[in-house]
């Protein structure tokens, strides 16, 4: 028997809540580490189709960042591609420091053309395992890596020491390119060509034809303990995963999974495939295939490897719902002392938001390629499909300079239909560019609903700035009612990506305690290209410490 994980798009952590990612009162001391990312072309085979595709430093996937609680990370990216280039920092909660968020066109304007942008942030009470990508179009496809948080000197994890740790980074591979690919959707109004493999560390691995070469092998030793620090890189998908006749045990969910891998204690005469796959609950079409690594024993040599049986997982069925929500329903906060679970007790501001698909008008002469001929897909939060500016958000903020790039008005109470029941008539969304704006120090209460209006579908949500805690999720509508009976406000897991399940909701607490403009999206990329994102204002607090700090000089230009 083998256990299985579901992988959210984004992020995936593992000290269940040890990653309470809890805020310091000041930031720890640490060290100042210094990265440069050079974002160069690179000629890539996979597939035995060979393709030239933005890389950072040359490498996909891209290099890691290590540092400890405490430290301060200068990141130069320097940009020699054709594109412009933006780089977020998954899960870092960026306290004070949103210029260096990174998504393009809401903190920072992007990187151009042979200009450069130092990214500069402190990381505060975190450790773990986050993850950095582009943050512009569908470039992250190619542009990311893993972030790699060690706790402060002589402080441990509340877990058992690993022998080893092992990034494992779930990626996806297009034989074309990426941009033209999303171009194209958004030109038609149709869905996107699917991805041709899943990768674990930029391998597709054995299942894949022209393949076996490009296999990702972890090698254990027997009666040890690994950590496997894993991230959900991939495009447009969530992932199951599982390795062959052994356990995993996840010790933090946030913006990864940190799981333990315990070896057998002898060398058990196989090998062993370690398998992922998505978890699909849309009616589009998306990449049914299988990737696949090894895990093999170092006890035999190398050459008697290749005569072992090769034992497979079980994974759950692509549309399995009944497990992905069993699992996630699983996760807690550790709500001790040491990693404490401030859950906001009190309310001040509770909102109800929307999810889902639904469609604008076609606008090519020819037809589309939406829903009908005459529709092209579109996304939503609360029916407004979000219309991305042409200048910063976060600038026009600060600078005062905010009149014809947002309005501060975005809808909290929409119109109520049955959400998960017959679908209206109408499917079209609203188009615009508003903000919630929040006081400093609002404690929050959101909850947000799927819409079956086109079919329901799994959404996962992701929060920049913020961690927040999952207090409760169901199937169905949500009821105010009652619901709020059931809320978990001791333990719940703290994440910053949160998966709304399909045909039903979810409900999270946070406190509003960072300043800035912080995007909330979809990050299954092709429902934040259709407009499913928004982002949440943060206002000044009283205190010289409660307040944006000012842009850096070299802040891109639009």
């Amino acid at each position: 028997m083998a256990a299985s994980i579901i992988l959210f798009p984004s992020k995936m952590g593992i000290f269940i809540a040890l990653m309470a990612l809890s805020l310091l009162p000041e930031y720890a001391l640490g060290v100042t580490r210094h990265y440069e990312f050079n974002i160069t072309m690179q000629k890539v085979t996979r597939l035995c189709h060979t393709k030239s595709m933005v890389t950072v430093n040359g490498k996909f996937p891209g290099p890691r960042i290590v540092a400890r609680e405490g430290d301060r990370l200068l990141i130069k990216v320097n940009n020699h591609v054709s594109h412009n280039m933006s780089i977020h920092w998954h899960g870092i909660r960026q306290l004070r420091s949103g210029w260096a968020d990174g998504p393009a066109y809401i903190t920072q304007c992007p990187i151009q053309t042979g200009q450069s942008y130092v990214y500069n942030y402190t990381i505060v009470g975190q450790r773990g395992t986050l993850w950095w990508h582009a943050h512009i179009s569908w470039l992250r496809s190619t542009v990311y890596g893993p972030i790699i948080i060690l706790p402060k000197k002589d402080v441990l994890y509340p877990f058992q020491k690993p022998y080893k740790e092992v990034p494992v980074i779930f990626g996806e591979w297009f034989n074309t390119d990426t941009e033209a690919i999303i171009t194209q959707a958004l030109k038609t109004g149709g869905g996107p060509n699917v991805s041709d493999a899943y990768t674990i560390n930029g391998l597709p691995g054995p299942l894949y034809n022209c393949s076996a070469k490009d296999t990702f092998k972890l090698r254990v030793k027997p009666g040890k303990t690994y950590l496997l620090r894993m991230i959900n890189a991939a495009l447009n998908d969530e992932l199951f995963f599982s390795i062959a006749n052994h356990t995993l045990t996840v010790v933090d969910a946030d913006a990864t999974y940190n799981v333990l891998l315990k070896t057998k204690p002898t060398f058990p005469g196989a090998s062993f495939l370690m398998t992922a796959r998505p978890y699909a609950t849309g009616q589009g079409t998306f990449d049914n295939s299988t990737v696949a690594g090894i895990l093999e024993y170092e006890s035999q040599p190398i050459t008697s490897l290749k005569k072992l049986p090769l034992l497979k997982p079980t994974l759950p069925a692509l549309n399995d719902t009944n497990f992905a929500t069993k699992f996630s329903k699983k996760l807690r906060s550790l709500a001790s002392p040491q990693f404490p679970a401030n859950v906001p007790q009190e309310v001040d501001k509770h909102f109800f938001f929307t999810v889902g698909l639904g469609t604008n008008p076609c606008d090519q002469p020819g037809g589309c390629q939406g829903p009908t001929n005459t529709t092209k897909f579109a996304a939503s939060i609360s029916n407004i499909s979000f219309i991305q500016p042409t200048t910063a958000l976060l600038q026009s903020h600060f600078t005062g300079l905010s009149s014809g790039v947002y309005s501060p008005n975005f809808p909290y109470s929409p119109h109520w239909f049955n959400f998960t029941g017959t679908p209206p008539n109408n499917t079209m969304v609203s188009n615009g560019t508003k903000l919630m704006v929040l006081p400093f120090n609002t404690s929050v209460e959101l909850v947000m609903q799927d819409t079956t209006i086109l079919g329901a579908e799994s959404h996962p949500l992701h929060l920049h700035g913020f961690n927040f805690f999952v207090v409760g999720q169901g199937f169905g509508n949500y009821d105010p009612k009652k619901d709020p009976k059931n809320f978990n406000l001791v333990d719940p897991v703290e994440r910053n990506t949160v998966g709304v399940p399909p045909g039903g909701w979810v409900a999270i607490r946070f406190l509003a305690d960072n300043p800035g403009v912080w995007f909330m999206h979809c990050h299954l990329e092709v429902h934040t290209s259709w407009g499913l994102k928004m982002a949440w204002l943060v206002l000044d607090g009283e205190l010289p410490n409660q307040k944006l700090l000012p842009p850096p000089a070299d802040l891109p230009k639009c």
